[in-house]
């Protein structure tokens, strides 16, 4: 299970990366080009915008991996180490549940795309290509948690479980 851990979040780190350096080197062009140049190039505010869409769900699950997520920790605090190992194995299965029903949906979405034949204004590339995000991210989510979750339901714990395995890296 580590080599997936490993293998996942070094192709969620490349996406994120890739995503963030292409979003950026385009909304500079895009301000370069609206301040100086003044030409109609308009493909690259959309690719930087559709760089930001991956980005923002690929950096979902590496703060749900990561448990940098912002929680409501008030009452989970206050519990014992059963009933807080109970609520982050309840919270795991909502979010794989969450994270199932928005991949299954995700590929519906898709299929219309493609049937549509809709392709982007200023890239030209069809709509399924950005919206693949979806099914990708969501995935990924689903196979880190549901590993996370196995692993806490073994353990009895789940905050700790990714860390303490880089931490012997």
């Amino acid at each position: 299970m580590k080599k997936i851990f490993s293998k996942l979040q070094k192709i969620e780190d490349f996406i994120l990366f890739l995503a963030f350096v292409i979003m950026i080197l385009g909304s500079f062009a895009q301000v370069v080009n609206r301040n100086i140049f003044k030409l109609g190039i308009s493909w690259l505010e959309e690719i930087s915008r559709y760089s930001l869409v991956y980005m923002a769900l690929f950096a979902t699950e590496a703060g749900l991996r990561d448990n940098s997520q912002i929680s409501l920790t008030t009452l989970t605090e206050r519990l014992g180490s059963t009933a807080k190992a109970i609520c982050h194995i309840i919270s795991k299965l909502v979010i794989i549940a969450f994270s199932a029903v928005c991949f299954y949906f995700s590929f519906s979405i898709i299929q219309t795309q493609i049937m549509s034949g809709q392709v982007s204004s200023g890239l030209h590339i069809p709509m399924w290509i950005p919206y693949s995000a979806l099914p990708l991210s969501f995935g990924i989510i689903i196979m880190v948690q549901s590993i996370t979750f196995v692993l806490s339901f073994f353990t009895g714990k789940c905050d700790d479980i990714i860390d303490k395995k880089e931490a012997s890296e």
